[in-house]
């Protein structure tokens, strides 16, 4: 098994990854200085001051057996000790000390008072836990015994949790100075990512580069490359609107010409020639505004959906209408630009099929238009074709309905990339035909 399920852990976030950067490396340090370092030498502490009270409990077994109890009491007493008569706990058949799980210090002190004192029976930490009291039994070859009791101060360093309190204190301290510190780092990025976002949909939002070196390197190239799309946006929209505005005076005098002269089949076969020049002129018109410079407003899409098949019933398309609501009525929109989308998504569903249907879908996070048709559809191998420019699916689509210069599909898909959406095309279950849904994000 791999480490690929590593990415579904991480955070996605950039802030979460910078976050997650900062902290491990602190926490683990402060876990290695605590296990390594401070364990050990608290644990050396213990011990040195363990064999200093194993000397003076030595001493006190020494006057034990030379003059009993009392006499041991008299040297114990300065010392700080004192003394019960031996006692056998039940706990002592089980085992022969007892300390909590976590006190680690503790057992470098049973060991070593076991290790110096060979009278020594059992030590309990256990008991008086709370008073910090130790506890230590001590049996003579005789078969005297005797009960020791100290404080656990004597053996163990001074609060030694001070250190891991100013350690946590101090990694806390520097990790918000970092956090602070990249977090004004991280801004310039996200002006970036929200410049970039909103240029993807066609807004020009204002934008100065700055941050790190790296940073102001990436926001000058994005200011040159939007530069350039912009330039080229306008190049292009000077030119189709050029173009279509110089063919429509000869077009003009060409039917003025027609009109005069006598109805002929010659003449009718020409005026149709001139009127689907027109419709052709009126696309790339259409495609010249696409790429207009709108700025969009909040806008009810059901009304601009309604204005559209309203648009089509008119000219006597045999449209339905449904609307599903999920979220606020309002949305973001260039409001002609989408009229003129669904517009082109209704004539290519009534030009191929008898009958449509528009749907509008109001999420909390997306809009959805939906335009179905009972026409041939189109062959899910053409269907990414079908957006291009100037594309005709002469063999999918019925061209005896209507004529056209293929650029239908793409002047919907220009409009929904400049609100940062999607054309996607796919098969109607409902009506058999083209299913189009135009899909712009909120």
């Amino acid at each position: 098994m791999g480490f690929g399920w590593i990415k579904y852990v991480l955070p996605r976030g950039l802030y979460g990854r910078a976050a997650l950067i900062l902290i491990v490396p602190v926490v683990g340090l402060q876990l290695v200085v605590s296990v390594v370092f401070l364990q050990r030498h608290f644990e050396g502490v213990t011990e040195q001051m363990t064999r200093s009270i194993a000397l003076d409990l030595a001493l006190v077994a020494a006057r034990f057996e030379d003059g009993g109890l009392d006499t041991a009491r008299e040297v114990a007493a300065p010392l700080a000790i004192t003394l019960q008569p031996g006692t056998s706990p039940d706990w002592t058949a089980q085992r022969d000390s007892r300390r909590l799980f976590y006190d680690l210090s503790g057992r470098v002190l049973i060991d070593t008072l076991r290790g110096e004192v060979p009278q020594v029976t059992w030590v309990d930490l256990y008991r008086d836990q709370n008073d910090r009291f130790v506890h230590v039994n001590m049996r003579f070859a005789s078969g005297q015994s005797f009960d020791a009791t100290f404080s656990r101060r004597r053996v163990s360093a001074s609060n030694p949790h001070q250190l891991l309190v100013l350690m946590v204190f101090s990694g806390l301290l520097m990790t918000a100075v970092a956090y602070i510190f990249l977090r004004n780092q991280l801004r310039p990025i996200r002006r970036l990512a929200r410049a970039a976002e909103a240029f993807g949909k066609g807004q020009n939002i204002l934008y100065n580069p700055a941050g790190a070196t790296e940073v102001r390197s990436a926001g000058r190239a994005f200011l040159d490359m939007r530069s350039r799309l912009e330039r080229a946006i306008e190049e292009r929209t000077l030119m189709l609107s050029g173009v279509s505005h110089d063919l429509r005076t000869p077009l003009t005098r060409m039917r003025l010409a027609l009109s005069m002269q006598d109805e002929t089949e010659e003449t009718e076969a020409l005026s149709r020639d001139v009127e689907e020049m027109q419709s052709l002129v009126d696309a790339f018109l259409d495609f010249a505004r696409g790429a207009a410079r709108e700025e969009p407003s909040l806008t009810d899409p059901i009304a601009v959906a309604r204005a559209a098949v309203s648009d089509a019933r008119r000219g006597g398309g045999n449209v339905a209408f449904e609307e599903t609501i999920d979220g606020d009525d309002l949305v973001p929109l260039r409001q002609a630009a989408v009229r003129r989308a669904l517009g082109n998504l209704l004539s290519n569903a009534l030009r191929y099929g008898t009958s449509a249907k528009v749907s509008v879908h109001v999420m909390a996070r997306s809009l959805r238009f939906t335009v179905e048709d009972d026409g041939p559809g189109i062959p899910e191998s053409d269907r990414d074709r079908a957006i291009e420019p100037f594309t005709r699916l002469d063999v999918s689509r019925n061209q005896d309905r209507g004529s056209g210069v293929g650029l239908g599909l793409a002047i919907v898909s220009d409009i929904a990339r400049r609100h940062g959406g999607t054309l996607r095309l796919s098969q109607s279950d409902e009506c058999g035909g083209l299913r189009a849904d135009f899909i712009v994000p909120r």
